[in-house]
């Protein structure tokens, strides 16, 4: 007698990683096309070492090759500023009567390239593994996982939350060497839109003691 389980076709297969290489390939084309953009952000720093995660919100604005701001509303009255020549890092809440004057970084979290150091050249610069798809609020996401293919940058790892609408990162999450984790969340996106000049300017008031670093 036949075993009847031999009749039964099998219907197991292994799932196949689904390739992230043509989402970052989407990415890069679509963060080709942004002159300008401007958006509310909600930024999460998780340092296990200091406790509670901490959690501030602003607008962030950026503007093609060098000029980036994220003007905080909570707390209110930090920003950080590169005005195409030099970085300006602005935290009364935390340093009052002092700015911090540095070069404009090429990667990180402070400078014009916070958006694009993960989608331009991507495959040259990571290793990319799916990981699911997701939402954020009514936006459907792709949600990739990136290893940095060299060691000098200032982060191990990230993930980038891409729209499947029009391909841009709408939620970035950094590891930093440090081993602080570092999430920021973009809403209310506007794409190459005029944004005034005054946004990349910065100039401190008196008393305000300038170190340059």
């Amino acid at each position: 007698m036949i075993a009847l389980v031999a009749l039964i076709p099998s219907f197991h297969h292994s799932i196949i990683p689904q390739d992230p290489t043509p989402i970052l390939d989407r990415a890069s084309a679509s963060f080709d096309t942004v002159r300008t953009l401007a958006a509310d952000f909600v930024q999460i720093i998780d340092n296990p070492m200091l406790g509670d995660p901490d959690t501030t919100r602003g607008r962030l604005y950026q503007q093609k090759p060098n000029y980036f701001a994220m003007r905080f509303t909570d707390p209110k009255n930090d920003r950080i500023v590169a005005d195409g020549r030099r970085l300006w890092l602005y935290t009364p809440s935390t340093t009052p009567g002092q700015v911090i004057r540095s070069t404009i970084p090429g990667t990180g979290t402070t400078g014009p390239n916070l958006i694009g150091q993960f989608v331009e050249h991507p495959r040259e610069r990571y290793n990319a593994r799916y990981v699911r798809t997701d939402s954020i609020g009514d936006v459907a996401v792709e949600v990739i996982a990136l290893t940095p293919r060299l060691t000098d940058l200032p982060y191990s790892a990230a993930t980038v939350w891409i729209a499947k609408q029009d391909g841009l990162i709408r939620r970035i999450e950094i590891v930093e060497n440090s081993g602080q984790r570092r999430t920021i969340t973009l809403q209310n996106l506007t794409v190459n839109g005029a944004i005034p000049a005054r946004e990349f300017r910065f100039g401190p008031t008196s008393g305000v003691r300038v170190v340059d670093q």
